[in-house]
């Protein structure tokens, strides 16, 4: 009887899979449970298109992600050796731009007068010892005019007194009048060079005076003996006009100065660092330098020039100076900045970018450059600084790895893991 059933079951199953082909693999199933029929060990070959070849092309194992280089310079994806470098750390301070005080200068008065001309207007550029202005000067035409007359009575006593001391070699002329001749002629050398100090006194040169005087005798309607020029004592800007033409200086309760001139070209970064922090700040040390409103995009690195040995007692801080090339006058005194002190630098076998990082199942990762594409490979990282990571193990220098648009790598890896899971 059993025989019998069995034989009517397998000839319905026949049929049944003839007419239903997807049921054929469950009649073999049940009857091979029921010990009709055995597996050879082999899968019946699958229908034809049911294999996923999508996954296998392009993830053939976890982790790797199969990219050609034209593909990976198609969505800008950047390669770069891994090399060692330099990691800084840096100490934030605001502060404000200054002048270099050692780059300002005034031009002073130095007479008594009155202003005859004014050659430079406010923020034009002005050259050292370049003439910026002309005073009208009676204390000027005095000092000239002593220099100039005890020039010509040195001349005199000096015919005077090589003749005399002719006359008493040839015995024609007494001892005492040579004598006389002789103090007379040193006594006006002595005004002569005290005339000449004088004009020193007032930046004149003497030979320059002698020169003008001489000039001034061919043309008797032009005299300079009451001119009395200012000059620059640098290179630089005019950043203040204190006088217009016609003005009293030199006198008391007057004007004493006529400008003032900046060489801008370097300025100074006043900080104040508190006293916890102060013992990293050293001179010499790298400073870069950002504006602190908005928008400021502008960066300049400048030096630690002076760390005070002071501290404000109400502040308990220490001035610090930076100085700053400003060669396109960008940066302008009274500006205030973002000083980045560097405190510390320590050089690293393997540095990374951080734009080269993500992070992976919450590992930090890199994706290294293969011959079929990138393949992510986790990594242990170090010191760090604004820009990049020292990484202490899974990298070697010489290795190539992406260093820019990585999330789109991390991306890709996303995808393929969620067809793996399918």
């Amino acid at each position: 009887m059993r025989i019998f059933i069995t034989a009517v079951l397998l000839a319905a199953g026949i049929v049944i899979g003839a007419a239903v082909p997807g049921v054929s693999g469950f009649v073999r199933d049940s009857l091979a449970a029921i010990g009709l029929t055995r597996s050879a060990g082999k899968p019946d070959p699958e229908p034809a298109g049911h294999k996923d070849l999508g996954h296998e092309d392009r993830h053939a194992e976890a982790g790797v992600i199969r990219m050609s280089p034209e593909q990976a310079a198609a969505q800008d994806i950047t390669v770069a050796p891994v090399t060692g470098g330099i990691l800084a750390r840096h100490l934030l301070v605001p502060g404000t731009i200054t002048p270099d005080t050692d780059r300002i200068a005034r031009v002073p008065a130095r007479v008594v007068g009155t202003v005859a001309e004014m050659r430079k207007r406010l923020g034009d550029s002005v050259r050292k010892d370049e003439v910026v202005a002309v005073l009208d000067s009676r204390e000027v035409a005095d000092a000239k005019s002593e220099y100039l007359t005890a020039q010509v009575q040195v001349e005199l006593q000096t015919i005077n007194f090589e003749r005399q001391q002719k006359l008493l070699a040839s015995r024609s002329a007494s001892e005492s009048a040579f004598q006389s001749a002789r103090a007379a002629f040193l006594e006006t050398r002595l005004r002569a060079d005290l005339a000449r100090q004088k004009l020193s006194a007032l930046g004149l040169d003497a030979a320059a005076v002698a020169a003008a005087q001489t000039r001034d005798e061919a043309t008797p309607t032009h005299s300079t003996l009451r001119r009395y020029e200012l000059r620059a004592p640098l290179s630089g800007r005019v950043v203040e006009r204190r006088v217009d033409v016609g003005s009293a200086v030199g006198k008391e309760g007057d004007p004493a100065e006529i400008y003032l001139v900046a060489d801008l070209s370097t300025v100074w970064i006043e900080l104040s660092v508190p006293t916890l922090d102060l013992a990293q700040v050293q001179e010499g040390a790298r400073v870069t330098v950002t504006p602190t409103r908005e928008g400021g995009e502008s960066r300049a690195e400048g030096r630690v020039i002076f760390v005070s040995p002071f501290l404000n007692p109400e502040t308990r801080s220490a001035r610090v100076v930076v100085a700053l090339p400003n060669a396109d006058q960008a940066w302008r005194p009274g500006t205030f900045v973002t000083a980045e002190i560097e405190i510390a630098r320590d050089d690293v076998p393997v540095r990374v970018p951080k734009a080269a990082l993500q992070t992976v199942a919450g590992a930090r990762v890199v994706f290294v450059r293969t011959p079929e594409g990138f393949a992510m490979r986790p990594v242990e990282l170090g010191r760090s600084d604004d820009e990049a990571y020292a990484v202490t193990a899974g990298l070697a220098p010489g290795e190539a790895i992406a260093v820019g648009q990585t999330f789109l790598l991390k991306a890709e890896l996303g995808k393929a893991e969620a067809g793996h899971d399918d």
